[in-house]
């Protein structure tokens, strides 16, 4: 798919904008020059903002700690910039209103690269991911605390609302070809918005950063003590004894999809994660933990992961240049790509 070039506006504030660049701008030179010396101890500031339903933490290392608040602040603005565009849970968002209408004419580019994004997941893993899934979604939903299982007639109909080649995408039009369709991007979009506001962070000279949202996380370059980053890895069934999974991490992008993330049922047989091909939650994985070069390919793949199950999945992510996994069982079982802790 072809995109024209097209800027989405992120609205700013012009003088918190020039005061970021002027300032970071300056900060990042020095550090390049080598002005400050390797004795000057790191600052660090830390900041939680709530987004796409969740909490967002970033955690941003740099000489100067007025020029990390600023960058907190700048790339806070864009990120919930995003969000007002992509989460279908924003009446005003272009998601909601592709959803509403059943098409949307001059899509921003952001829409369309989250949607190229997906379309290209959707084809590597046959389906297994699909943000189309919405009505499939919406029915488990609906039925929530009162049946496991939607009547056949009515599931039958609404798997036929799914599948990617029932999304028309150009630069001018975005709609659905049957009446009825959806697109979730909570798949997708969070780990998108997670990689702009590390984007914005490095554009702006920091590059030893820590940005998550949900499970769903990038971290850039190291701590203040030069060490890697170490990112713990949640048991889906806390009231285990396993000992906790421990990774250490740079530059590198970390997701999680997961059983008892958003259940519909107690027994966590039936929750947010569906098969577009059975209509149901897949039952084999209770976790699944990717490691990827950006936040948005890690968010996706987790998704797809658990439908694929253990052994697919696993195969898929060798294949993958840059792609690790780690999957946990509904027995607590647990298998890992080759490279994971490498």
């Amino acid at each position: 798919m072809e995109h024209k070039t097209k800027k989405t506006p992120i609205y700013l504030n012009r003088r918190r904008f020039m005061q970021i660049v002027a300032v970071a701008g300056a900060t990042a030179a020095c550090w390049r020059l080598g002005l400050f010396g390797s004795g000057k101890p790191l600052q660090v500031a830390r900041r939680s903002q709530p987004i796409m339903g969740t909490v967002l933490n970033l955690t941003v290392y740099g000489p100067d700690r007025d020029a990390c608040e600023e960058a907190i602040n700048t790339t806070i603005d864009r990120m919930l910039a995003l969000e007002s565009i992509l989460s279908r849970h924003s009446t005003t968002s272009e998601v909601a209103r592709l959803n509403n209408n059943g098409r949307l004419t001059d899509p921003s580019t952001h829409l369309l690269e989250v949607l190229s994004l997906a379309r290209d997941i959707s084809t590597k893993t046959a389906g297994a991911f699909d943000v189309t899934i919405l009505p499939l979604l919406q029915m488990h939903e609906s039925i929530r605390g009162q049946n496991d299982h939607p009547d056949q007639k009515a599931l039958t109909a609404t798997r036929g609302l799914v599948g990617f080649a029932d999304l028309h995408v150009n630069n001018d039009l975005i709609r659905f070809k049957k009446r009825g369709m959806g697109i979730s991007l909570d798949g997708i979009a969070k780990g998108y918005i997670v990689d702009q506001g590390v984007s914005t962070l490095r554009n702006h000279g920091f590059a030893n950063v820590y940005v998550e949202a949900g499970g769903d996380l990038m971290v850039s370059g190291q701590k203040d003590n030069q060490s890697p980053w170490r990112i713990g890895l949640r048991s889906p069934r806390p009231q285990s004894k396993n000992k906790p999974v421990i990774i250490e991490v740079s530059d590198k992008a970390v997701a999680t999809s997961g059983d008892y993330l958003q259940a519909f049922t107690p027994d966590l047989k039936n929750h947010h994660i569906i098969s577009p091909k059975s209509g149901f939650s897949p039952p084999e994985l209770a976790s699944c933990t990717i490691t990827a070069p950006n936040v948005a390919l890690a968010d996706s793949l987790a998704t797809a992961v658990m439908v694929l199950g253990r052994e697919d999945g696993l195969e898929l992510l060798e294949s993958m240049d840059g792609c690790e996994g780690y999957v946990v069982d509904k027995q607590l079982n647990h298998a890992n790509t080759t490279g994971f802790f490498a």
